[in-house]
Formats: structure tokens, C-alpha cells, sequence
């Protein structure tokens, strides 16, 4: 697996082959992927579809955390219908593949000033989010960054501006909300992968975060003393 901290790779055949977590040789996959596509006729309108089609149709979740291998891959995501940014970022990762555009995964820690109450206890206080997930496509030349973790509803519901993606410019998190608040401090950028970089971000979530962020009875634990909530976008963003 290739991985560069600064700069980009060559967009060679490491990044295009499907990968254990890249699994665009599931029929599930493929399927998401050809139809995503459909009907665009270059590779930076396949991209743009792809894009909102993992945005939209799959719902972010934080708390959909589990440390194990196959909930990062691309055709658990789908299963599951929900995820996190690591394992979104990794189904547009196999789309984008699956339909010849050279794709790389990249993290970022990031700063959420628009947690949640529930978030914040799980997370044990904190509000910076390492490794935050993204796609890296090469379209038209260059490499451009796509986050497609937060669906439309949520960003309804939060008053948060959705990320747009036009696919020749880079598709990160704002840094204010519709209301002007703070919303998304990008701290630390870690690089780029050919893989998913499982074994680094296992390490790192059990070394920053407590048990109750990726652990299922803690995690439970911690949510039930929050109170309930059918949903994560059903909960109210605090201002940091």
C-alpha cells in the first residue's frame, strides 16, 4: 500500500484495482456504481454523480463505529445503508474505480464546532475528529478532494451548507454554517492512501478515543444516559 503525507501519487494502477475495502468486484458495488454513472458522458460527470449518490443515499452516522475490517468496506456500507465519513469515503473510493477514474482515500483531523450533547459523551469531551475521511479522484488532470459524509437531510436539519461537488474543484467541509457559526476547522492533514489504511486507523481511534466512540456496549451505554434519539440528525447541534 502507498502512502504519501504531502503531495499527490501517480495516478498508476494501485489506483484503480479493487482492494478488500475498494470491493467494486462485488455485483452489489458494480451495480451502485453503473447506475450512479448512468447516462454521464465523461469521467468528471460520472464523478459528480457518484459523489451525490453516496452523499444522499447513504446516511451519516457517528454512531455507526465498529473496529473491525469489513465495516470499511464498500459493499458493507451499502448493506448497512449508514455509516461514518471513513466508510463513505471508501464506497465513493470503489464507485469512482469501478467506473475507470483513478481514486485514493485521504483523512484530515478535523474540528466539529457544531457537535452534538449525545456526540460530545461518546466522543469523552471531545470535539476534534481525527481522521476524517475523503475520496481523492484524478479528474481532468488534477487530483481533487470529495468528502461526501454528510447527506442532505442532516444538513437541513443543522442548518449546515452541503458540500457541493462539481468535480474540478476540491469538496470539503465549510468552515461556517447558514447561520454564520462555526462549524469545520480542518487541524491536521495526514496524506493519502492507495488502500484503506485500516491498521493506522484502528491504532489511532483506540489510542485518542475512550471505548464508549467505537465499542458497541459502551457506546450503547453511553447514548442511553443521553437520553434517546431515533437518529443522529434528530439531536441538536451545540455551538462550540
Amino acid at each position: 500500500m502507498e502512502h504519501l503525507q504531502t503531495g499527490y501519487p501517480q495516478p498508476g494502477p494501485d489506483y484503480l484495482k479493487p482492494t478488500a475495502f475498494f470491493d467494486y468486484d462485488n455485483p452489489a458495488v458494480r451495480k451502485f456504481a453503473e447506475d450512479a454513472a448512468a447516462g454521464a458522458s465523461g469521467a468528471v460527470e460520472k464523478a459528480v454523480k457518484l459523489y451525490y449518490a453516496v452523499r444522499d443515499k447513504i446516511r451519516y452516522d457517528p454512531y455507526h463505529i465498529v473496529l473491525e475490517r469489513r465495516y470499511f468496506s464498500a459493499s458493507q456500507v451499502l448493506a448497512d445503508k449508514a455509516a461514518f465519513c471513513l466508510p463513505k469515503a471508501a464506497l465513493l473510493v470503489a464507485a469512482a474505480r469501478c467506473v475507470g477514474i483513478p481514486t485514493a482515500i485521504g483523512t484530515a483531523d478535523v474540528r466539529n464546532h457544531l457537535c452534538t450533547e449525545r456526540l460530545l459523551r461518546v466522543m469523552g469531551g471531545r470535539n476534534l475528529f481525527i481522521h476524517h475521511g475523503y475520496a481523492v479522484m484524478y479528474l481532468g488532470g488534477k487530483w481533487v478532494k470529495a468528502a461526501p459524509a454528510f447527506n442532505i437531510e442532516l444538513c437541513d436539519r443543522f442548518e449546515v451548507t452541503p458540500t457541493e461537488f462539481d468535480g474540478t474543484s476540491h469538496a470539503l467541509f465549510q468552515e461556517f454554517d447558514k447561520r454564520g457559526r462555526k462549524h469545520m476547522e480542518y487541524v491536521a492533514e495526514h496524506g493519502v492512501w492507495s488502500d484503506f489504511p485500516f491498521d493506522r486507523i484502528d491504532r489511532d481511534f483506540r489510542t485518542y478515543y475512550p471505548a464508549s466512540f467505537h465499542d458497541d456496549l459502551a457506546r450503547e451505554k453511553a447514548l442511553r444516559d443521553g437520553g434517546a434519539a431515533p437518529k443522529f440528525e434528530d439531536e441538536k447541534p451545540l455551538i462550540a
